[in-house]
């Protein structure tokens, strides 16, 4: 396996800016999620690295070979597909296999090697059948098992997942990280399925406009949202992003919904340095970081119980707060009554403040 080094890489089409001075290393052995919505430029970064496309500046490396215009063939890369790319006319073996075949291996060791690699992936017993008689999540593993065949520096996978169903969606989704683990392969992983990402990746590199908006572990980018775009798209539901301005005389943060003032409690110092009075803001909190309470206090804003919502484990409580509806994550099984004067208690140690540009003061 090798690392995935991209230098300010940018590709057009046309008017179209699809990628723009993206630089990004994905580690030997790291699986790195692009993960963004349609149109953010995560595809095409996918295909500069496997060299479906060329860029129209800057520079591509796999290991330390620099391959910005290298022919997919010469790039010793493995992709998989949204939709598989297998032949319909093919039984597995011969499909797994087909890396090799080219590649001249000689037959005997070709199927000695699929045959290892299909056992490992549990459709050993699959060989002789053609696409078409074998399961979406057993597709799956054939597209995988090609690309594991073919030992290459890394692996590309281009939505691999999105067209199971969502049982076989998990299933499959436990099954790429324990390969990626065991096998230790470098990987890039386009999705726009934010669990996905979450739960596979090493890294999750957020994209938009084909620009990198944050890169970071996870959790990282869950807990700590560099601007409100990276805030509004991770996370289900998102974080609340609540607009308002900063009253300096007052010490506190008046919310445009309602003109509630919010108390900045400990934020007062490190705001009084970032901030001048009358700025315009956006508080974001996310849902678990909200309680519900029948009392106001210094770091609460009132609202009405819109709606409740019981997930099993959990209740999503929406909450009106003046034109603005507020998602609250609690864990109980006694629901609010509808409709109900609640206060919302935000944890200040963990609510952020965005300027007016959407990128992170505080």
């Amino acid at each position: 396996m090798a690392q995935i080094t991209l230098e300010n890489v940018t590709k057009t089409f046309g008017a179209v800016t699809a990628v723009d001075r993206v630089s990004l290393t994905i580690a030997e052995g790291e699986l790195v999620a692009l993960l963004g919505p349609s149109g953010c430029g995560k595809t095409t970064t996918l295909r500069l690295i496997a060299g479906l496309e060329i860029p129209d500046s800057g520079r591509i490396f796999i290991g330390d070979r620099e391959v910005t215009r290298l022919p997919p063939r010469e790039r010793d890369v493995a992709m998989v597909f949204q939709d598989y790319a297998l032949y319909p006319h093919m039984n597995l073996m011969d499909n797994i296999g087909y890396p090799l075949k080219v590649r001249g291996v000689p037959r005997e060791e070709l199927r000695q090697r699929v045959q290892e690699v299909a056992r490992r992936l549990q459709i050993g017993d699959l060989l002789d059948r053609r696409p078409s008689q074998i399961s979406g999540g057993q597709q799956q593993r054939a597209s995988v098992a090609r690309a594991v065949v073919h030992e290459a520096q890394a692996f590309l996978f281009d939505e691999p997942l999105s067209n199971l169903d969502a049982k076989l969606r998990l299933e499959a989704r436990a099954f790429l990280k324990h390969l990626q683990h065991t096998e230790g392969v470098t990987a890039a992983y386009v999705t726009h399925d934010q669990a996905e990402a979450m739960a596979l990746a090493d890294r999750i590199v957020v994209m938009n406009h084909g620009k990198i908006m944050q890169i970071g572990t996870p959790l990282d980018v869950y807990r700590n949202p560099q601007n409100t775009f990276v805030a509004a798209f991770i996370g289900n539901p998102p974080m609340n992003l609540l607009p308002c301005h900063l009253d300096m005389a007052q010490g506190v943060l008046v919310v445009a919904a309602n003109q509630a003032p919010l108390d900045l409690g400990l934020l007062r110092e490190r705001i009084r340095v970032a901030l001048k009075d009358g700025d315009s803001l956006t508080l974001g909190v996310r849902p678990e970081n909200i309680t519900l309470g029948a009392e106001p206090g210094p770091a609460a804003i009132p609202g009405k119980i819109y709606v409740t919502q019981p997930l099993g484990g959990e209740t999503l409580v929406n909450v009106e707060v003046g034109d603005q509806l507020v998602s609250v994550r609690i864990f109980t099984e006694e629901l609010p009554p509808l409709p109900e004067q609640v206060w919302l208690t935000l944890d200040l140690a963990r609510t952020f403040l965005y300027g007016p540009d959407g990128e992170r003061i505080v």
